[in-house]
């Protein structure tokens, strides 16, 4: 295990870990990077956080920080250089928001062969409510932290983006312009081009790792 920058267990397609790669990269924290598919979770992986899920970032004390949220809130707290933080409360609850009341839906609507008579249509019908939400905050303002991005927007936009790419045409049919601009926005970005950017398997066996 490396003793001098921590390491981060993630998997590119997961929003979860988008979410901690976007705020590592703002807070300019350098990171190892092992990448893993789901279906195949190494044991090192494990051993670090036992309910095998991610993210997870391990710090050179070995302190194990296993969810996304409080990923973002760690990077930010070292270095927030754009003041993702400056709305912190309200951020952390409309993210909230997004995990516990749109996230089971989407996952209904994404993946209805995984729960058992899940209607995956009226899944999409409740999951736009909370888009809908984001559209009336989006026209008021720029970003759903006010006029610049922040917290709220990078915490939140990897799981529109999973949303809308369920089925890109209805999405693109439904009449939320601020929320498509927004997510254009985001997909377009440099920033996000630069988490997104395809790592290596990891291995035990790996004998270097990239850094972020």
């Amino acid at each position: 295990m490396s003793t001098d920058r921590p390491i981060l267990w993630s998997f590119r397609r997961c929003p979860y870990a988008m979410r901690a790669r976007l705020s590592l990269h703002v807070a300019e924290i350098e990171i190892e990077h092992r990448e893993i598919l789901l279906r195949d979770k190494p044991a090192a992986m494990l051993d670090a956080s036992p309910k095998g899920t991610i993210p997870i970032l391990v710090l050179p004390d070995r302190t194990v920080i296993d969810e996304s949220l409080d990923i973002m809130l760690w990077a930010l707290r070292r270095h927030d250089p754009e003041a993702w933080l400056r709305n912190e409360a309200a951020a952390l609850a409309l993210a909230h928001a997004c995990d516990t009341e749109f996230k089971p839906h989407l996952d209904r609507y994404k993946y209805a062969t995984r729960y058992d008579g899940a209607d995956p249509d009226a899944h999409r019908t409740a999951a736009a409510e909370f888009v809908s939400e984001l559209e009336a905050r989006l026209k008021r303002s720029a970003s759903l932290d006010g006029e610049h991005d922040g917290l709220a927007d990078h915490a939140i936009f990897p799981f529109i983006r999973q949303y809308a790419h369920t089925d890109r045409d209805w999405f693109a049919g439904q009449d939320w312009p601020a929320v498509q601009a927004w997510l254009t926005r985001h997909l377009n970005s440099g920033r996000f081009a630069e988490i997104m950017r395809k790592y290596p398997l990891w291995t035990a066996a790996s004998d270097t790792h990239d850094a972020t």
